[in-house]
This record gives C-alpha cells, structure tokens and sequence, in this order.
C-alpha cells in the first residue's frame, strides 16, 4: 500500500514539473501592420493557436513592424505554428533573433 501512495505521488510530481518545462516565451517581429486594428487581428490569430497561454503585442511603429510576445505550450504547438498564424493573417512575421 506504502509502495503504491509512493508511486503515485511520484508519477504526479513527474508529470507536473514536465508540464511547467514545456511553456516557452518568445518574442516575434511582425511586419506590415500599418492600421490601429493590426494589435489586434495579430493577437486574434496567435490565440487562436492551440496551445497559446498568453499574447503581448507593442503598437506598430511607422515603419509597419511590431513585436508580439507570446507564451505558449511547446508540447502542444510550435514556433513554426505561431509563425502560420500570423503569416496567413497577412502579417509576416519572424522570430526575434538574439
């Protein structure tokens, strides 16, 4: 019985520490965005991805470019996914490179 509770509370502690390890913030340039309403139509497709916890876009400068930061479930999506997302909203968009 001892052996089993042990197991168990084993297994849980596995298993959460292996989801906290799979959320990843990055950032991502977006171009294009030259309207008020390009905020938002940017954050609409990013949360629309499966496995995005949480969206931050900046205002779009003059030249059309912003960023957007976003949180989200590499177990569940991909950068590549995120980088869909807003291309096909009509916004490119590629990772920030450090």
């Amino acid at each position: 019985m001892i052996r089993r509770i042990a197991t168990a509370t084993f297994a849980l502690l596995i298993s959460t520490g292996l989801a906290q390890a799979a959320e990843k913030t990055i950032p991502l340039n977006v171009h294009h965005a030259y309207c008020e309403l390009c905020p938002s139509i940017v954050t609409k497709a990013l949360k629309g991805v499966s496995g995005v916890k949480a969206v931050e876009v900046t205002k779009p400068n003059k030249a059309g470019d912003m960023t957007a930061t976003v949180t989200f479930d590499d177990a569940v999506t991909s950068v590549a996914a995120l980088l869909t997302a807003t291309t096909n909203a009509g916004y490119p968009t590629e990772l920030v490179q450090k």
